[in-house]
């Protein structure tokens, strides 16, 4: 019988043909229960409360739940408390219970009120799979409260004195709190995470710690910021330079020193002495947190970050030697430079520098790192390579990670597809292939775990020295999408035009419906039916650009949820709610604190747009995770073909 070595594994999991029958009819009702909700976010970039957030109120999808519930019993103020509540449980709590003075009533309508939230949000979901997500003290209560209607014949009293009993023992603040995070968790079935977690915001390792709690139902498609951590947790020198150089540039050192706990000091005191006279204007942290840093301690930051600047373009400029195959030779600089008169050469044009004073450059050795220089990184790199809750946070980005995902005829990726002027796949070498497409990807994809659990069986001389780095700011890399990463040019050079990367094609044909069809079958996804979701490039929103290209055949949904974009965008991000009935783009304002949004309710506001309605409403069977469980049925039809004609045995005990 063909497939009798697999039934034959099944079958020590469904030993019985009453067990096998079991899992068919429990499948096949499964199969008939509507989509559960997908959510799709971007670009979050360090902001760990305004992420925080989206993700509590499900971007504006539980607020909505609340108007339809109780739009003819509560007034707005009362939903937006009712809200801010279920958001904030713990917070708000301590908060009402000052202002209420009946606290036993008003512990009883918002048990009500609460318990109606859940039976909806929970009502996608099969009774076996919401029990699990079931806070363990209060999983049987819950589960009578869920499944009990309060004006149900014989059983009103039965609920009420539930809940009655909940508030004489005391135990509605936990209540409350178990069954708000139980709302917010069934709210989501499914979340998305098209790359960038990491830079800019203050709070990237907080993020990190979310979302390995929400393991189970999370991806990530890595974008070019993920990349870069991945490849500093890995070793590698000039991931580690860059990302210590961000820090520095945005005066966020939050996530290196007290998420990681990564040790800076040598490098201040290295910055102090090499720079002390130096006002390194050019280095300024382009965006202070307002009331954090004194006056010293931005003069101190300014001087690390020219610090580590210089010892990153040494570090790159050796890579880009070592690895002709990379191609990046015109990004050698240094050796450029008339250390004289203070001019460089690039790309045939002349430029003056900015700033005179480079101690630590040989102009006869330019790339050469002096013995301090070396001495600091090593100790910074052995910092990264031994801190656990960082190796912890990347062994997540690789296993709940990839380059991209195709989940439910969605195409998600970053940042792009690399193209050539007339929209056509670009071939890139790569080792001894020409790659393009989702090949490119695929090999991308097996790079990047290589070079983290066994950087030493990757072929340096088909794939350089740092792939890694390569993925960083490579213009094949359709990671970053663009031609040069102008960093040297933005430090030192006054002229803007210096500093023009030019972006990759692919940004030229977002809105040409045909080579997007030609993206989608290359990565055998039906060009009708599918959709390509990226971030990466904010959307000026401000200026009238729209997140809808192609007719809706591509949506970007990097709109600013890091405050150093919120000005160009005019937005706080765009976010996607994908559930049974269609596609919906929410765009988000900017959050304002925590703090606010639980003393004074203080909502984000967010727009809900739908972008796709679908024909008739989506159920399990209609997805990916639907045709797993169909393919599953007929290896139990088998199995149970199979007990039945005496072919496997059954174990009955």
């Amino acid at each position: 019988m063909k497939d009798k070595n697999y039934l034959k594994l099944l079958s020590e999991e469904y030993p019985t043909i009453s067990s096998v029958s079991s899992e068919i009819i429990n499948l096949n009702a499964i199969l008939n229960l509507p989509k559960g909700t997908e959510h799709f976010l971007t670009d979050i970039h360090g902001e760990y409360e305004a992420f925080s957030y989206v993700l509590r109120n499900a971007s504006g999808v539980l607020k909505l739940k609340i108007d339809d519930l109780f739009d003819d019993e509560l007034n707005n103020k009362e939903k937006k408390k009712l809200a801010t509540l279920l958001y904030y449980p713990e917070e708000k709590l301590d908060l009402i219970k000052k202002e209420i003075s009946d606290i036993d009533s008003w512990y009883k309508d918002t048990l009500i009120r609460l318990i109606k939230i859940c039976r909806v949000v929970s009502s996608k979901y099969t009774r076996s799979r919401v029990r699990k997500m079931l806070p363990k003290d209060f999983s049987y209560i819950i589960e009578e409260l869920l499944h009990e209607e309060e004006e149900r014949l014989n059983k009103h009293d039965y609920f009420h004195n539930i809940i009655h009993t909940i508030i004489d023992i005391d135990r509605a603040d936990e209540f409350i709190i178990a069954i708000s995070n139980l709302i917010q968790r069934l709210a989501i079935d499914r979340l998305h995470i098209i790359g960038d977690i990491y830079d800019r915001g203050p709070s990237s390792h907080k993020i990190l710690d979310d979302l390995i709690l929400r393991r189970s139902f999370t991806d990530i498609q890595w974008g070019n910021h993920d990349i870069l951590w991945m490849g500093a947790a890995a070793g590698s020198l000039a991931c580690i330079t860059n990302v210590v150089r961000i820090a520095l540039r945005y005066a966020n050192l939050a996530t290196l020193e007290e998420g990681y706990g990564i040790n800076l000091l040598p490098l201040a005191t290295f910055a102090l002495d090499i720079y002390k006279d130096d006002e390194c204007k050019n280095f300024i942290p382009k965006k202070p947190i307002e009331n954090y840093y004194q006056e010293k301690d931005l003069e101190l930051l300014s001087k690390m970050h020219k610090a580590i600047a210089i010892i990153q373009f040494k570090i790159e400029g050796q890579i880009i030697k070592k690895s002709s195959n990379y191609k990046m030779d015109h990004r050698l600089l240094l050796d450029k430079i008339d250390y004289n008169i203070f001019n460089i050469i690039i790309e045939g044009k002349n430029y003056r520098l900015n700033d005179k004073n480079f101690p630590t450059i040989d102009p006869n050795n330019p790339y050469i790192l002096t013995k301090e220089e070396e001495r600091i990184l090593n100790r910074i790199k052995a910092c990264f390579l031994e801190s656990d809750k960082l190796q912890k946070h990347i062994k997540f980005l690789y296993s709940n990670g990839s380059m991209y995902l195709k989940y439910n005829s969605n195409l998600l990726y970053h940042s792009c597809i690399p193209l050539n002027d007339k929209g056509e796949f670009r071939k890139v070498e790569l080792g001894d292939e020409k790659l393009y497409g989702k090949k490119l990807f695929d090999k991308f994809d097996f790079l990047a775990r290589m070079f983290y659990f066994n950087k030493d069986q990757i072929d340096k001389k088909l794939y350089g020295e740092d792939i890694m780095w390569y993925l960083w700011c490579n213009g094949n890399s359709p990671l970053f999408g663009k031609d040069k990463m102008t960093t040297f040019e933005r430090y030192f050079i006054d002229d803007k035009m210096a500093h023009i990367e030019k972006k990759d094609p692919y940004y030229k044909f977002r809105d040409n419906e045909n080579v997007l069809n030609n993206i989608l079958e290359e990565f055998d996804l039906n060009p009708y039916s599918s959709h390509i979701i990226n971030g990466h490039v904010p959307v000026k929103a401000s200026s009238g650009e729209s997140p809808i290209k192609a007719n809706g055949k591509l949506l970007v949904i990097d709109g600013g949820f890091s405050k150093a974009y919120q000005s160009k965008t005019g937005l706080a991000g765009y976010t996607l709610i994908y559930n049974s009935y269609g596609i919906r783009l929410a765009s988000h304002e900017p959050f304002e604190s925590k703090i606010k949004a639980i003393k004074e309710e203080k909502d984000i506001l967010s727009t809900l747009e739908l972008l796709e309605k679908m024909d008739k409403r989506k159920y399990i069977y209609d997805t990916d995770k639907g045709k797993e469980l169909e393919e599953r049925v007929e290896y139990l039809k088998k199995l149970l073909s199979a007990y039945r004609m005496g072919l496997i045995n059954e174990n009955v005990q």
